[in-house]
């Protein structure tokens, strides 16, 4: 590979604007209904940071009760509806919106635009998704965020239905964003290989919103009316099909795996440069990884229902052949990113800032997710063994939270000083940071050791082995880390935003000698 160019170089630090105290100046009208793109951006985050914090309590309450064998507090019936609000909350509610939130605020300065174009879409995406969970909240459906029927047309009680309409909401709020991203990605002025590649993962994410998201709202409303019934398609009394949901549902199920994983890998890919102070090891492979991660995230979605299949045909093959395909484009990101860092040294600054620790310790979670994900693709494995034990919600976990989520809090670090033209605390974000590293890890790993001895997924009770119950408790500990970590990161942000150190100049300003945001001094390392 040939040195970058100082042209190249100075590029990479263009990801700069003047800070200036956003915050301060807004009012409560403003915050609410202006089309601002800065002002959506941060409505956004805020909301999705409260929308953690409720979907976290919800997993402490019943990791509380797992802790241990036995009812100690709740039965099934309450922590089906945690897990189910918890899910939701954390899916619909806080990681997709958080992610694309960030981008929101970064994408304009990336792409030379002026703000966001059709940012009024963006702002009735929000109060769609709004309005969409607090319709969860008042209903408490107890289904499980995947809503399998008929399960999902039993249980629930009279307010069900108003899970079903925030089903609807969820797909339509993303379909708007979707339509608004591809139109911004597409005002790029340059060609598409010259385009920064935060554009390409809004392209990427965009379009698969705009195909995904129809299928959501479509099946949200076809169990409202099968509920009411009015129709009879996804229930088996009434001659439904339950396939018919599996298909359905999983078209917008699978890609929406990849709905906060693309824009959290558009930060780092924004991010990385920025802090190393030299361009990406490789522009036109990142774009064959998006195209082709585009792609292939339409046509794996079959292995999600695998047990569900008693016969295995040419189309589970396929399907399984399809699965471990998506690992190419995943891999080409993951060697762009580590051969970013190879090829040069590191500075000093950008290892004592916070927002570049979250970016290395999410591409350590999306190779420790990545890595174990291949046991998903095989049939025989998944169907018999793992599918429906722990092992499945350690991958989605070492990747929507080890990845996604680190990636998004690396965002909110990075643009804080542009927010608040305020510094946050140093030594709280390290805090932060360690406390999720460990956390994270332990919970994961806790979890894949219990998928390996197949303790069951959506159970409350379990018998008093120690294979299971010592892994539960150590996972209930680490879960208690990763909210303490919350915890911290509420704090600094609520402390610094008038208090902490002024910004002057580039807050990220490269170079050996000159200290990144703080608080306090930084630490030793």
């Amino acid at each position: 590979m040939a040195l970058p160019t100082a042209d190249e170089i100075a590029e990479t630090r263009t990801l700069h604007w003047q800070p200036r105290n956003l915050l301060g100046t807004l009012t409560l009208k403003e915050l609410l209904f202006s089309n601002d793109y800065q002002v959506i951006a941060i409505k956004g985050i805020l909301t999705s940071l409260v929308m953690l914090g409720l979907a976290g309590l919800f997993a402490l309450t019943f990791r509380t009760e797992l802790a241990v064998p036995g009812i100690q507090y709740f039965g099934a019936r309450v922590y089906i509806t945690l897990l189910t609000l918890h899910g939701m909350l954390m899916v619909f509610g806080f990681v997709i919106p958080l992610t694309l939130s960030v981008c929101y605020f970064l994408m304009p300065k990336l792409l030379k635009l002026d703000g966001l174009l059709w940012s009024g879409l963006a702002q009735w995406s929000y109060w769609l998704l709004a309005l969409a969970a607090v319709l969860l909240l008042v209903g408490r459906p107890d289904f499980t965020w995947t809503f399998y029927t008929p399960m999902s047309l039993r249980v629930g009680g009279d307010l069900v239905w108003l899970g079903y309409l925030a089903i609807v909401l969820v797909g339509i709020s993303e379909f708007l964003a979707g339509v608004m991203l591809i139109r911004n990605a597409l005002a790029w002025r340059g060609g598409l290989m010259t385009m920064p590649l935060m554009g390409w993962a809004m392209l990427t994410v965009g379009a698969m919103l705009v195909i995904s998201t129809p299928a959501l709202s479509l099946v949200g409303t076809l169990l409202l009316t099968d509920w009411l019934g009015a129709t009879a398609m996804f229930d088996p009394a009434a001659g439904g099909s339950t396939k018919t949901f599996l298909w359905m549902f999983w078209f917008y199920g699978h890609p929406a795996v990849y709905l906060p994983f693309v824009p959290a890998i558009g930060i780092l890919y924004s991010l990385l440069p920025r802090f190393l102070g030299r361009p990406m090891w490789s522009h036109v492979s990142a774009i064959i990884a998006f195209s082709s991660l585009f792609l292939l995230s339409f046509v794996v979605f079959h292995h999600h229902f695998q047990p569900a299949v008693t016969e295995h045909t040419w189309v589970q093959r396929a399907f399984q052949i399809l699965t471990l395909l998506i690992f190419i484009p995943s891999t080409l990101h993951v060697f762009n990113w580590i051969a970013s860092l190879w090829q040069g040294r590191i500075p000093d600054s950008a290892r004592r800032a916070v927002p570049f620790k979250f970016a290395i310790g999410a591409i350590f979670f999306v190779i420790y997710g990545g890595v174990t994900a291949f046991i998903n693709a095989q049939i025989s494995i998944d169907t018999d063994f793992i599918h429906n034990t722990y092992w499945i919600p350690a991958h989605f976990h070492a990747m929507f939270l080890g990845f996604c989520a680190q990636m998004a809090i690396a965002g909110i670090y990075f643009v804080y000083p542009y927010i608040t033209g305020r510094h946050y605390n140093q030594t709280l974000a390290n805090a932060h940071f360690w406390l999720w590293q460990i956390g994270i890890f332990g919970k994961v790993t806790m979890m894949f050791l219990l998928g390996l001895v197949f303790f069951p997924r959506w159970v409350v009770d379990y018998l008093p082995l120690t294979e299971w119950a010592t892994p539960q408790m150590v996972l209930t500990i680490a879960a208690n880390l990763i909210g303490l970590g919350f915890l911290v990161f509420v704090v600094n942000l609520a402390l610094t935003v008038r208090h902490g150190r002024e910004c002057s100049g580039d807050p990220w300003e490269l170079g050996d000698d000159i200290a990144v945001p703080a608080g306090t001094p930084a630490p030793a390392e």
